[in-house]
């Protein structure tokens, strides 16, 4: 993208008179020297895709190492028995981002926006909101290239992998994406989508990555539900007036600087945080363990 700050995306907005998500997608097709068709059908297809992620959850598997699995299916059971307090948006929400990331270290079909790690942050915040909400399939496409935007100026101006800036930067990224597009969807013009996103992401730095076992599975498919929802609130701070201090584009180079602060061993090398704990270390030495020893067990 030719694009190096939020700022400049408003910018031209401003100077165009056009929306956010036209400014991102007319520019992916001067890119890719693409048409609108064609770039629109692309991100029309992404989101599809993370629809039918969504509907092929599968509540009975566990992934290979048995770390996670059926947690979804669990959190959708207690919202039917009417055990939960967080309200029916918010546990949707909650319950499709646990699914997806579930399905994803179940080595099922995800849409990785934008890393498999965090797979599950944006279907839970965007299909949720237009089931609830009712909103066309071309609305949501333009919420996708909200997103997008978000995440292609984050990558630019810092990182969105956690092995170069620690969670923080798959999770932090993905929730200021969500936040962004649902800003948009809620009727939020630039400065409520730039300041949705900026919320969202200060609310999680120095996020470290420490995958235990070096698997992207504990605690990574829990964070994508606390990133979820995240955003829902990070968008409605912003649609009621609510700014971020520190300028959105400050806040990403911030993301950036702790990032690079931030030691190794939180930087998704299973050294660090919980993977470094009693527990994380044995379940790491379980899963070492040539088959035939744990068969025995």
């Amino acid at each position: 993208m030719s694009f190096h700050s939020l700022n400049e995306i408003i910018t031209a907005a401003a100077e165009q008179k056009k929306p956010f998500f036209r400014i991102v997608m007319e520019d992916d097709m001067s890119e890719r020297m693409v048409s609108e068709e064609e770039t629109f059908s692309a991100m029309r297809h992404m989101y599809d895709t993370m629809g039918r992620a969504d509907e092929s959850y599968d509540g009975t598997l566990k992934s290979a190492s048995g770390l996670v699995g059926t947690d979804g299916q669990k959190l959708e059971e207690a919202l039917k028995a009417g055990n939960t307090i967080s309200g029916s948006f918010m546990s949707q929400v909650m319950i499709r981002a646990l699914k997806m990331g579930e399905s994803n270290a179940c080595m099922k079909r995800i849409v990785a926006a934008p890393t498999a790690g965090s797979c599950g942050v944006m279907p839970a915040v965007f299909l949720t909101y237009q089931d609830c909400f009712g909103v066309s399939g071309e609305k949501m496409t333009e919420a996708m290239f909200t997103a997008a935007g978000i995440g292609t100026v984050i990558a630019e101006r810092a990182f969105i992998a956690g092995a170069t800036g620690g969670c923080q930067a798959e999770i932090g990224s993905a929730s200021a994406m969500a936040a962004g597009g649902l800003a948009y969807l809620m009727g939020g013009g630039e400065q409520e989508i730039i300041h949705a996103a900026a919320i969202a992401l200060k609310n999680l730095l120095g996020l470290v990555c420490d995958p235990v076992a070096g698997l992207v599975e504990v605690p990574c498919v829990k964070r994508n539900v606390i990133g979820a929802v995240n955003a829902v609130t990070s968008a409605d701070m912003a649609m009621a007036g609510i700014t971020s201090r520190i300028p959105p584009d400050e806040v990403i180079d911030a993301m950036r600087t702790i990032g690079m602060a931030l030691p190794c061993s939180l930087k998704e090398t299973g050294e660090g945080g919980l993977a470094a704990t009693p527990t994380g270390l044995k379940v790491m030495e379980e899963l070492v363990k040539p088959e035939r020893d744990r068969n025995r067990q």
